[in-house]
């Protein structure tokens, strides 16, 4: 089983801690929240605390049963968004490690990492699910610049209303009594050089001593996230530590639940579901830290209840339950947000005028624009532009002189096909005068007759006549 610490802490710069995690004899859990001002620590606590009853001895379904619940506490934050569209976009990171018999199970998606120190030798066991690791990965970028990469933090992947079946990393590692294994979010990493915690994982007595040092160095270095530790070591299994002892199960135990409490949890009660939970976690050793543990303090923020038999009752709590007093600044965001209402068909009908507005002038412009021409085979001068628009004419004939296109050379009557564009009415006229002196040098050269002689009276085409402007 597993010997453990946790710590987490908000950080030098953060107001509200997004992280949580959940630390027992079998089950470690970090999960790093995102979202903004409601939605992170509601995402990682969520997750985290659907999470908690795989902590016990003996867990059917070993190698799958800790994805699949993984997969199943993203459908409840897909419910979660659905019951409050004010949590739309949150997610959370989630590194999670099940004890089974002599193997750690382990999932992973996101940017929290796990470390393992065994034999001497440690290591980085989680791989980052970010864009600059990806760059990493595929060669295009070293991992020294990756610590500088202005995108560094952008997640590929993560659970949340984003998608309803993500991809997670899975693993087992068969483990020894005496290895010890770190997670932690990403404000330890951001900061902190794996060689400092390196160091302090092979260089601490205690488990306590290693998450300690961890936040502390963390702070020292500026912590501008949110920052959890997990800290654990393999021990052998001894039943008689398997449960509290009875002097801190006698007062942290949560009296057990009656039938009232668990139509009232499942009603979204905020109260009764946070009792729900603290039973379920006082039957074990265990710690819980960050929003999680706030979660199940407070009632603030959704958590899931227990589960009921072998089939989970999962009841999703919401901010403000029946019953529950209002807060005064929330009443005051929907105040605010109730007026902004109009705000969206304000819009789109700004953005319809300024379309139309573009489509006119655009149009307009178009009738200043000159282009030379064929015409029912003949050479003309176009005002507007050659392209159409759907069944929108952009040009129209403005003058059709009387050069015939077959009498012009091949290479000059595609490009008259084509459309030759002018400047103006003018540099049109002067296309059309270039074309007529061309046109003209093919005109036969005619020997004055007598009147009446056939040659006299065959008619030569106008081009040849004379030049027109």
């Amino acid at each position: 089983m597993l010997k453990f610490a946790a710590r987490s802490d908000v950080g030098k710069v953060r107001s509200k801690n997004d992280d949580s995690a959940y630390v027992g004899r079998y089950l470690a859990v970090v999960a790093d929240g995102m979202g903004g001002h409601v939605g992170g620590d509601v995402a990682s606590a969520s997750t985290v605390l659907d999470l908690v009853h795989l902590d016990v001895p003996d867990t059917p379904d070993a190698e799958t049963v800790l994805p699949d619940e993984i997969q199943a506490a993203n459908l409840v934050l897909n419910e979660l968004v659905n019951a409050n569209p004010k949590l739309s976009g949150m997610g959370t990171t989630v590194t999670a490690m099940l004890l089974t018999g002599n193997v750690l199970q382990f999932a992973h998606i996101g940017d929290s990492r796990a470390y393992r120190l065994k034999n001497g030798v440690f290591e980085q066991v989680s791989h980052d699910h970010t864009f600059v690791q990806r760059l990493v990965d595929e060669g295009r970028l070293r991992p020294e610049e990756a610590e500088m990469h202005p995108h560094k933090n952008v997640l590929l992947r993560v659970l949340g209303d984003s998608d309803a079946s993500p991809e997670l990393d899975i693993n087992q590692y068969p483990v020894e009594a005496g290895e010890r294994w770190m997670l932690c979010s990403d404000g330890l990493n951001a900061v902190v050089p794996d060689s400092i915690t390196e160091r302090i994982m092979r260089g601490t007595a205690s488990l306590e001593e290693t998450a300690n040092d961890l936040v502390e160095t963390t702070l020292a270095h500026g912590s501008p996230d949110n920052v959890t530790i997990v800290v654990f070591e393999v021990v052998e299994a001894d039943p008689e530590t398997d449960l509290p002892p009875e002097s801190d199960a006698d007062s942290a135990a949560e009296p057990a639940p009656d039938t009232g409490q668990l139509t009232i949890a499942a009603e979204g009660g905020l109260e009764a579901g946070a009792a729900l939970i603290r039973h379920e976690m006082s039957k074990r050793p265990h710690l819980l830290v960050g929003a999680a543990q706030l979660a199940t303090e407070t009632g603030k923020i959704p958590v899931v209840t227990q589960r009921s038999g072998e089939k989970r009752a999962a009841a999703i709590l919401t901010h403000k339950g029946p019953g529950t007093p209002t807060d005064p600044t929330e009443d005051f965001e929907q105040s605010e947000s109730r007026p902004r209402r109009w705000l969206v068909p304000t819009f789109l009908a700004l953005m319809a005028l300024i379309l139309a507005a573009v489509c006119i002038w655009g149009y307009l412009w178009t009738q200043t624009q000159y282009f030379v021409g064929n015409h029912d085979g003949k050479v003309a001068i176009f005002k507007g532009v050659s392209q159409d628009l759907g069944p929108l004419k952009l040009s129209h004939v403005d003058a059709v002189t009387d050069i015939p296109l077959d009498a012009l050379p091949e290479y000059t009557r595609q490009r008259i096909q084509s459309s030759l564009p002018a400047r103006d009415l003018a540099h049109a006229q002067m296309i059309v005068n270039e074309l007529t002196v061309t046109v003209k040098q093919n005109c036969p050269v005619v020997v004055p007759e007598h009147p009446g002689s056939p040659a006299a009276l065959t008619p030569l085409p106008s081009y040849c006549q004379e030049i027109r402007p």
